[in-house]
């Protein structure tokens, strides 16, 4: 880039998820080994192959937004606001004080506004075309979550969304940190947020055969590692992050819960949905994160994995790691969050990257439940059912998306 690379940390986080709508709920829910599965409540699952999933619980958009502004977004685009808002507030900014076109969003979904698409949909065939909604596109196209979060706050620097399948919001934070080093802003709200439990989304995915069929007891059903998993678990929600520099925080003595050390992407150019075999992608991007967080690879503690308990994923990924880390594969700690929060999609990331800041934190590492029968082809510690107090300096957190988008993030402890 011709100039010393910046440092970048986070001074704030927000979140919503199936197991806690903010920070401090998430990572108890986390350390108690706390799932968010239920059956549906949001449509009748009335044939369908799966009838639960990972919802928000005890959400209501008007807690947070009032009436007008909530019925103009979609679920996914209320999350994205809401987790932004909490992220700004946490971070101590003073809005006031800074000019609004250094900061800037990258927020995205690997979907967008899937409610509103399933209820015009139903409009336009019951009542057709004159009567969809002016408000359709506006709240459907999955750019929009990063508009409102702008519109709302007043922020006029970079501004735009990812979107790639279930790495969407690994992606937003690297853009968010090339930003940075680009010169570009001095302060991002970058993330995803995913409102997918719809009966288009959860139909189509079982007709993928991606979900997973375990409804007699859906709490268990999400379980990376184990030998009997059938699919993931949809979850939904938001999380969001501020980035800054490492001299603007320490400079106004902001909370620092991390820097965000480095930085990989890659394609598997393999295969529309399943990954590759050997996780040769994610091995690239796991490699290129070390490179630039200036590390080598036995400084890694804690590897939260995109570990979505799908019989393929789970064991590419085990490989790649141990084919990154050599022996210290043996020696590091790993868990898959997913267990517990489900598989938020295109949010997935960025809330995974906040239960390794919270671990980095709690110097915890937080489980992988629903093991049962360990997977005979994992010898690695997947941190099966109980969290693990140990020490973390540098976290490594994966995200794989269909199209075989693969993006990693190291965080190192300040």
């Amino acid at each position: 880039m011709g100039q010393e690379r910046k440092r970048i940390v986070v001074t704030g986080i927000g979140v919503l998820s199936p197991v806690g709508l903010s920070k401090e709920t998430l990572w108890d829910s986390l350390y108690r080994g706390k799932s968010g599965a239920a059956p549906i409540t949001y449509f009748d699952t009335e044939g369908f192959s799966t009838r639960f999933a990972c919802e928000l619980k005890g959400y209501n958009a008007e807690d947070y937004l009032d009436s007008k502004s909530a019925s103009r977004m979609d679920p996914y685009s209320q999350y994205a606001v809401i987790a932004a808002e909490q992220a700004l507030k946490d971070s101590g900014l003073d809005l006031s004080s800074i000019d609004p076109a250094r900061i800037g969003v990258v927020h995205g979904s690997g979907t967008g506004g899937m409610t509103i698409h399933d209820k015009q949909m139903r409009v336009f065939l019951d009542r057709g075309p004159r009567r969809i909604s002016p408000f359709f596109i506006p709240m459907l196209i999955p750019d929009i979550a990063a508009g409102q979060i702008s519109m709302r706050n007043k922020l006029m620097g970079p501004n735009y969304a990812t979107a790639s399948a279930c790495a969407t919001s690994l992606h937003a934070i690297i853009d968010a940190w090339m930003l940075m080093q680009l010169d570009m802003a001095d302060y991002m709200v970058c993330g995803g947020s995913e409102a997918a439990i719809t009966p288009m989304s959860v139909g189509g995915f079982n007709a993928a055969k991606a979900l997973s069929t375990y409804n007699e007891f859906p709490e268990k059903a999400s379980r990376p590692y184990d030998r009997d998993r059938d699919g993931f678990v949809m979850g939904e929600g938001a999380g969001s992050l501020i980035l800054e520099t490492l001299e603007s925080a320490r400079s106004r003595g902001a909370k620092i819960y991390g820097e965000l050390a480095g930085v990989g992407a890659s394609a598997d150019a393999h295969h529309l949905t399943a990954p590759h075999p050997e996780g040769a992608g994610a091995l690239y991007s796991m490699k290129s994160a070390l490179e630039k967080a200036g590390i080598t690879p036995d400084e890694i503690d804690y590897v939260n994995t995109h570990g979505t308990s799908t019989p393929l994923g789970d064991i590419a990924e085990l490989k790649a790691i141990k084919k990154l880390l050599d022996n210290h594969a043996y020696k590091v700690s790993i868990s898959a969050t997913k267990s517990m929060t489900g598989h938020l999609l295109g949010a997935a990331g960025v809330v995974e990257s906040i239960a390794c800041l919270l671990a980095m934190e709690n110097q915890l590492v937080p489980p992988t439940i629903n093991i049962e029968n360990l997977d005979p082809e994992v010898d690695l510690d997947v941190t099966p059912n109980k969290p693990k107090e140990r020490k973390i300096e540098h976290v490594l957190n994966n995200g794989f998306g269909f199209g075989g988008h693969n993006a990693t993030l190291i965080f190192r402890k300040i």
